[in-house]
């Protein structure tokens, strides 16, 4: 199995369920050796998910308020709870078979925590984990969330990394179900932040630089 990736972009958000039929459409393509191994880059409209092990206490305004505010109410099939994707906050969906590379959930959740990580310090943050946390931390604040599925050793979802997004919108639910943590974005932690476009283009490299190594070399250690 090849660990060549094609990178698939979108210029405009994409509604959830949309890019949800999409991303298994082509999972399904890759378990079936019918696809390449892709990376979708997007922005999503506005919604909050709900992932197979959340607290819908977590959601904090009722479905039809939400609806008023523009901002749909999904559930989904990733791991970890609560969420809020929109404008402005960078998705990633990588369809990865994981046999051209590690056959390990917690390697392949490492892997996009050290991608982010070598992202955010390109840019001058001191981005880590946080123990006992899945995601990536920027003085004590969450800037992108991790939640991913594996079927049959190809994997779907992925990661969310706060660029611009309005941040109001995740006082609307308890981020990733942690009372006790902020949330924050590049906006707000550089003077000179740079645009969704730049982003994407440099969270391709460092996923490339991570991933794409060739076939007979030793995976890297997250």
């Amino acid at each position: 199995m090849t660990r060549w990736i094609e990178t698939i972009r979108f210029e405009q958000p994409v509604p959830y369920a949309a890019m949800m039929a999409l991303q298994q459409k082509r999972r399904e393509a890759v378990e079936r050796g019918a696809a390449s191994n892709t990376l979708f880059l997007l922005e999503h409209t506005p919604v909050i998910t709900l992932g197979r092990k959340s607290d819908p206490a977590n959601v904090l305004l009722s479905r039809e308020e939400l609806a008023k505010k523009g901002i749909e109410l999904v559930e989904t099939d990733r791991g970890g709870d609560v969420t809020y994707h929109g404008p402005g906050q960078l998705v990633a969906y990588p369809v990865l078979a994981l046999t051209a590379w590690k056959q390990s959930y917690r390697w392949y959740l490492r892997s996009l925590e050290s991608v982010l990580i070598a992202l955010l310090r390109g840019y001058g943050l001191p981005a880590e984990r946080a123990e006992g946390f899945t995601g990536v931390w920027v003085n004590g604040a969450k800037m992108a969330a991790i939640g991913v599925g594996v079927h049959n050793w190809v994997t779907f979802h992925g990661i969310a990394l706060n660029v611009a997004p309005d941040m109001s919108h995740f006082r609307l639910i308890v981020p990733c179900g942690i009372q006790d943590k902020p949330v924050c974005s590049l906006a707000e932690a550089m003077q000179r932040p740079p645009g969704m476009k730049q982003v994407m283009d440099d969270f391709e490299t460092a996923f490339r630089d991570y991933f794409e190594t060739p076939d007979e070399t030793p995976v890297p250690e997250p």
